[in-house]
């Protein structure tokens, strides 16, 4: 297939046929549940705001998120422009290709797949831990991690196969959920004039608190908290007419999750007080719960109940993201299948128009990634979540760079869109900024994973060397595919 043309795959007429996902099954609104589900709201907040506040700049924490918002927003610009003129499940690697060739297209295709993989891998360890952990304090039953970790990952498989349209259902009651009791909470402290200090707009807000402390970290922290709005792109085979569709879905995802992040944050820390938020979270760091930092307030505005649903609800959060990236990641190995990078055979659908066999291989990746730490004894969240969740934000970050980069090209060449801020001026800002947030992350690496510094430079070797093999198997494919015209 020439790398320069869009893709058009073909119809699958019954369920033995391959080649094309279920189309117009996907509204704006469906897409984002799955781009909300990835973010996994309460575990964003829970897990990345207490260390943020922590280590990072404090009370400034939200302007982080802000920060992050408008990088993020800088290059779904061109994210956006790219994706009018291609629609396919691959997003990245298909985005990248266009501008910067097949072969880096193809290298970043591995990339993108080892970063979804990761991160859902780093899901389950936290998932399972914090499931096994209510069980064993409603029932007294103690059973292990991974025991719950494989059950989840049948039932995910199940839904995967059942077609986009129920996965889509199943995560809207559960982001509901969890958006709810936090919009909620962030709208009664807002609507009562904040904590004990008040509001404190300036204290999170002013250029002072943007930079106090280490704005470094929380901005790696807040970058980190956006993983996953990129699907948009994923689903545009999926969606109701996809050149409108996808580019709303895009920056609305965007501008929902900036919001939210910064909006929760802001509340977090007027509870605490802004004086008192950042030796608060450091005592909630050091209990080894740093989500009671976001917990303790919410009970204490909504009563004891709260504190009881917020554990399930991280349960609920954690899953909806997992299933979140199994479709994502199913989806690249669709369409990898599609472009003769993997075996043919993951481009096979079910009767829903589901990749199943896709499905199902991810599935086994995500047993091969997680088991071993289960074999081994590892804790399931200092290691598994810690590590994978790193290296996927580490992977991601490096995808943003080389398709900002790929938009400008690609337009530079094709002149297929001549507008300057479109296709030049944004890109080239927010290739920037991502490209800054990649030097935070790997000078703040250590930090991230919670390990120490041996651990970290192995885990970021790992980025280049799939790179490098993603290359290796596009040339040895390329090759084979030469050979044999």
């Amino acid at each position: 297939m020439d790398s320069q043309t869009a893709v058009t795959p073909h119809t699958a007429q019954d369920s033995s046929m391959t080649g094309r996902l279920k189309p117009d099954s996907l509204g704006v609104l469906g897409i984002l549940f799955f781009v909300l589900s990835a973010q996994a709201p309460l575990t964003g907040i829970a897990g990345a705001v207490p260390i943020a506040v922590a280590i990072g700049n404090g009370a400034g924490t939200p302007a982080a998120y802000l920060a992050a918002g408008v990088v993020v927003l800088l290059f779904s610009i061109g994210f956006v422009a790219m994706g009018r003129h291609v629609v396919d499940a691959g997003a990245f690697y298909t985005y990248i290709g266009k501008g910067l060739g097949r072969s880096t297209g193809s290298g970043s295709a591995g990339v993108a797949l080892f970063a979804y993989c990761a991160v859902q891998a780093a899901m389950y360890g936290l998932y399972g831990a914090t499931v096994s952990g209510l069980v064993e304090h409603y029932t007294g039953a103690h059973i292990a991690w991974w025991v719950w970790t494989l059950v989840t990952m049948v039932i995910v498989q199940i839904l995967g196969a059942a077609g986009i349209e129920m996965g889509a259902k199943v995560l809207a009651v559960f982001v509901l959920a969890e958006f709810s009791i936090l919009i909620a909470f962030a709208l009664v402290t807002f609507a009562k004039g904040g904590g004990p200090e008040g509001l404190g707009f300036g204290d999170s807000f002013s250029p002072h608190a943007a930079l106090q402390g280490a704005p470094g970290v929380a901005l790696m922290f807040a970058v980190a908290s956006m993983f996953g709005f990129e699907a948009t792109a994923i689903y545009g085979e999926e969606a109701r007419e996809p050149k409108k569709t996808v580019p709303r879905a895009t920056y609305l995802s965007v501008a929902v999750i900036t919001g939210f992040f910064a909006f929760t944050s802001w509340m977090l820390v007027s509870a605490h007080g802004a004086s008192k938020a950042t030796a608060d979270a450091g005592k909630a760091l050091a209990s080894g719960d740093a989500t009671s930092f976001v917990f303790a307030p919410i009970t204490a505005q909504f009563g004891g109940r709260a504190g009881d649903v917020l554990p399930i609800l991280l349960a609920t959060s954690l899953f909806a993201g997992i299933l979140a990236f199994h479709n994502s990641a199913n989806r690249y190995l669709f369409s990898l299948g599609r472009e003769g990078l993997l075996p043919h055979g993951l481009t096979t659908l079910n009767r829903r128009h589901s990749p199943w066999l896709a499905g199902l291989v991810q599935t086994v990746i995500a047993v091969a990634l997680v088991m071993p730490f289960a074999v081994l004894g590892k804790d399931p969240v200092l290691t598994l979540f810690s590590w994978f969740s790193g290296v996927a934000v580490l992977a991601i970050m490096l995808l943003y760079f080389l398709t900002s980069v790929s938009v400008v090209f690609f337009f530079r060449r094709s002149r297929a869109d001549t507008r300057p801020w479109n296709t030049l001026v944004a890109p080239v800002l927010g290739a920037l900024g991502i490209a800054g947030a990649i030097w935070l992350i790997i000078d703040n690496f250590t930090t991230l994973i919670g390990g120490d510094r041996t651990t970290a430079v192995w885990l970021q070797l790992t980025v280049p060397a799939v790179l490098v093999l993603g290359l290796a198997v596009a040339r040895l494919t390329r090759n084979r595919h030469t050979a044999t015209d």
